[in-house]
């Protein structure tokens, strides 16, 4: 049985569409910059702020209400119910310390049925915690068995690519994936039929 890894923020869910919606607009009523403006992920410079002020206002979206309700992205969900028992699933995500039981329980609650399989690389932020993987390559080598991943940041394509993982990439804004969620979810298909 293959196994994929899937990121979580912004491939499961719709992360930085609902933080910039919800929170950052709300909060920042004369921001001229759309979602589709946000071509580089961490935002903070576009959106004309530092980086501390950026992370604040998503890991204080991470842990609201609003944030734990948000709905999976439609046609991920959709391809876990025609496709997903016929694979296995790890979710491999970077998120803060505070924020990985949110995320995780999130997961489980959307996609538990198939999602057996919860792995974290902390985001950097105050505080520390053991650094078992640096960042996802590491614990990409350390499981061993990968056959495909989903993920929206280039940087986590290239070095599992290095490593001879198949990667899609999630089309957002800021990456070089073109075309529709639904044409990523064909192609990986293509990807599992080979």
């Amino acid at each position: 049985m293959k196994t994929i890894v899937w990121d979580v923020d912004d491939v499961l869910n719709d992360l930085m569409r609902s933080w910039f919606e919800e929170k950052w607009l709300v909060d920042h009523p004369g921001c001229g910059v759309r979602y589709e403006e946000l071509v580089e992920n961490t935002p903070h410079r576009l959106l004309g702020v530092g980086v501390d002020e950026y992370l604040k206002s998503l890991d204080k979206y991470r842990l609201s209400p609003s944030c734990e309700d948000k709905r999976p992205v439609k046609e991920v969900e959709e391809w876990f119910l025609e496709y997903g028992s016929s694979y296995r699933h790890v979710c491999l995500t970077a998120v803060p310390l505070v924020a990985a039981p949110t995320s995780a329980r999130w997961v489980f609650r959307h996609f538990g049925k198939w999602i057996r399989t919860f792995h974290f690389t902390p985001s950097m932020r105050e505080g520390r915690a053991p650094e078992y993987d640096r960042d996802k390559a590491a614990f990409l080598r350390w499981v061993g068995k990968v056959d495909v991943m989903v993920d929206d940041r280039i940087e986590n394509v290239e070095a599992a690519e290095g490593m001879g993982i198949r990667c899609l990439l999630m089309p957002r804004p800021w990456n070089r994936a073109r075309g529709s969620v639904a044409g990523m979810l064909a192609a990986l298909n293509n990807c599992l039929g080979d």
